[in-house]
C-alpha cells in the first residue's frame, strides 16, 4: 500500500490526484490523453488535474444539469464533452465517434452501477496505460460479486452498485492489467498495464490492496459505507 502515502486532492475527492501523479512518475507514457465518465460538473473529478496540466481528453456525463456545468467549464479545444447515459452497448460507439485513440494515457470509470460491464466492453478494444475504477468495498476479497447488468440502472445511494475488488481485478487481469493500489477510503482501484510495471511499481493481490469503505461515518451490518441493499448479482 506504499502508493497511499502520496494521496493528495487538488481536484479529486479521495486523494486520487496524488496517486495518479506518482504512478505517472514511475512509468513512461507516450500519450497525454484521458477519458473519464461519470464526472458530474467536472469540477471535482479524477482527471481535472490532468487537464490543468495540459492533457487532452474526453469527459462524459449523463445528467443534463451536470453536463451544462461541465460544458461551460471545459469549453476549449483540448477537451471534448459528451452528454450521454452510458451503457455497455453504446460506450464503444461513443469512443469511436469522439476519436479516442486505441492506446491512451488514463481511463477513469465511475457510473455507480454498470462499471464492470462497461469497462469489459472498453478493454475488448482499447488499451489505456492506467485505469482508475470505482469498486464496491462492501465485498471484501476474496468475495466475487458483480451487480447484474441493467441498462436502465440509476444508483439509489445504497451499497448496490459496481463490483467487488476481487471481481474487478479478475477482469482487469484478464486484459493484462495489474492492480497497484486502492485509495484509503475504499472508493477507487488503480490498475496499470503489466508491460509498464517495474521495480518501483509492483502488482498487488486484492487482499493486499484492499481498503474498507470509509466514506460514511455510520455502520451498515457492521461496516462503514452506503446503506446496505442486496440485489441481483453474479460472478464471472
Amino acid at each position: 500500500m506504499e502508493l497511499n502515502k502520496y494521496e493528495k486532492s487538488y481536484y479529486s475527492q479521495n486523494g486520487e490526484d496524488g496517486i495518479i501523479q506518482e504512478i505517472l512518475k514511475r512509468i513512461s507514457l507516450q500519450t497525454d490523453f484521458f477519458v473519464e465518465f461519470g464526472v458530474e460538473s467536472g469540477l471535482q473529478c479524477n482527471c481535472r488535474y490532468l487537464y490543468e496540466n495540459l492533457w487532452r481528453g474526453l469527459m462524459i456525463e449523463g445528467n443534463g444539469d451536470y453536463y451544462k456545468q461541465l460544458r461551460s467549464y471545459y469549453n476549449n479545444v483540448n477537451i471534448k464533452t459528451v452528454n450521454s447515459f452510458i451503457t455497455k452497448d453504446n460506450i464503444v460507439e461513443i469512443f469511436k465517434k469522439n476519436k479516442v485513440p486505441i492506446e491512451f494515457g488514463l481511463l477513469s470509470v465511475d457510473i455507480d452501477g454498470n462499471d464492470y460491464w462497461v469497462l469489459k466492453e472498453i478493454l475488448g478494444i482499447y488499451t489505456p496505460f492506467i485505469i482508475v475504477s470505482e469498486f464496491n468495498a462492501y465485498y471484501e476479497p476474496p468475495i466475487e460479486w458483480i451487480m447484474k447488468y441493467n441498462s436502465y440502472h440509476i444508483w439509489d445511494g445504497t451499497s448496490y452498485f459496481g463490483s467487488s475488488l476481487q471481481s474487478l481485478t479478475k477482469l482487469c487481469n484478464r486484459f493484462n492489467y495489474a492492480l497497484v493500489c486502492t485509495d484509503s477510503k475504499g472508493v477507487n482501484a488503480f490498475y496499470v498495464r503489466r508491460d509498464l510495471l517495474n521495480d518501483n511499481l509492483i502488482e498487488l493481490a486484492p487482499s493486499q490492496a484492499y481498503h474498507p469503505a470509509r466514506y460514511y461515518g455510520h455502520l451498515n451490518n457492521g461496516k462503514y459505507g452506503h446503506p446496505y441493499r442486496d440485489g441481483e448479482h453474479t460472478k464471472e
